[in-house]
């Protein structure tokens, strides 16, 4: 049975439609950094998820090849994820998609080091004849957090970050929000197959202990 993140690490990506507060582990990440809206047609967003998803399989079928990862096990590629902001704007603007800077990133198991990582990007670019090297590997401590399961557009995330701030103001706790600590957001959901109403998407902002 192949390895799975989703059931393994549930509460990192199954809570609950509560807000809830956890302590998120480091770990590595296939990223690619960008600006712009992410649902423009044939945009820099929709070429990132290619060039992530290309390095992501590679990896996942490097046991069919003749390069061997030490330490591999089969294991089911987990799901996209996105880090957001944009400059001089507290919190999200959902209004103006434009503006947005984003760090696409999909999880990595421990065992890829720096030097599979690279030659995934040199197989992935020749195999899939596209340009993966605007990927990098990338190592996040993320930390204390709150986190939600939404359920619906991500145009509707408002209201839910609104629960999370209510429930953080309960507990004594406060945003921490920063250059370095960003929102982000995990898709449970194939935008592709399922309808927005039911689309699930983790929530999660990064917090400190209010003083």
């Amino acid at each position: 049975m192949a390895f799975d993140f989703k059931k393994e690490y549930k509460e990192f990506y199954m809570p609950k439609n509560k807000p809830e507060i956890v302590n998120v582990p480091k770990a590595n990440y296939i990223a690619v950094r960008g600006k712009g809206n992410p649902n423009e047609e044939d945009g820099d967003y929709q070429k990132a998820i290619s060039v992530l998803y290309a390095i992501a399989y590679t990896l996942k079928m490097s046991y069919k090849t003749d390069y061997k990862i030490e330490g591999f096990f089969e294991y089911v590629v987990p799901p996209l994820e996105g880090f957001w902001w944009q400059d001089e704007i507290d919190g999200v603007d959902y209004t103006d998609k434009s503006t947005f800077n984003w760090i696409s990133v999909i999880r990595l198991p421990d065992f890829v080091t720096e030097k599979d990582f690279t030659w995934a990007v040199e197989t992935a670019t020749k195999k899939k004849k596209l340009d993966c090297s605007s990927a990098e590997f990338l190592t996040i401590n993320e930390g204390l957090c709150v986190q939600i399961m939404h359920l619906g557009p991500f145009d509707d995330e408002p209201a839910t970050v609104a629960l999370m701030d209510a429930y953080l103001a309960e507990n004594g706790y406060i945003n921490d929000l920063t250059d370095t600590r960003l929102h982000h957001e995990i898709y449970m959901s194939d935008a592709r197959k399922v309808a927005p109403e039911k689309w699930k998407t983790v929530i999660r902002h990064p917090i400190k202990k209010e003083l």
